[in-house]
Parts: structure tokens; C-alpha cells; sequence
């Protein structure tokens, strides 16, 4: 018997491709600006990753240049590295 149930992201690489994909299925706004809500929201809401999943994805993906985080942590940037990755 099992009392747990599977965590798809919980493997960081997936989680952060995940991340990647909402990215590029959202609409920026200026200067290519995807604010985060804009990608948390799917990811823990929806998809019903945990919030340790997200932060890993989340820093996988900025830390390979997939995404680029603002200092301020209120948007991201979908890189050309990101776009790459969904071809």
C-alpha cells in the first residue's frame, strides 16, 4: 500500500522545462516581460507542483539562461537558450 502520491516535479529538470513551456505560451509584456504570477499561478495551482518543486525548477531553468530573473523576482524573460529547448 502506498500512502503517498507521485510528484512529477519533483526532478528539477522537468519542473524547470515545464516552466519554460507556460513561459512561452504566455504573452510578454514590455520589453518581453512575463510577470511571475503569470507562471507560478499554472505551475502550483494547475499543475499541482509543490513550492519547492517550482523554486528548483524555477532556479535550474535561470541558472542554465532558459529564463532570465529580474533581481526583483516580479518577471522573468523567455532567453533564446529557452526558446531553443521547446523546439
Amino acid at each position: 500500500m502506498k500512502l503517498i502520491t507521485p510528484r512529477p516535479y519533483a526532478d528539477p529538470e522537468t519542473a524547470a522545462r515545464e516552466l519554460v513551456r507556460i513561459s512561452a505560451g504566455i504573452e510578454p509584456v514590455q520589453d518581453g516581460r512575463i510577470y511571475i504570477e503569470k507562471i507560478n499561478w499554472p505551475m502550483l495551482a494547475d499543475l499541482k507542483a509543490t513550492p519547492a518543486d517550482y523554486k528548483a525548477g524555477l532556479d535550474l531553468a535561470v541558472a542554465r539562461g532558459w529564463l532570465w530573473l529580474h533581481e526583483s523576482g516580479t518577471y522573468v524573460t523567455l532567453t533564446e537558450a529557452g526558446k531553443e529547448i521547446l523546439a
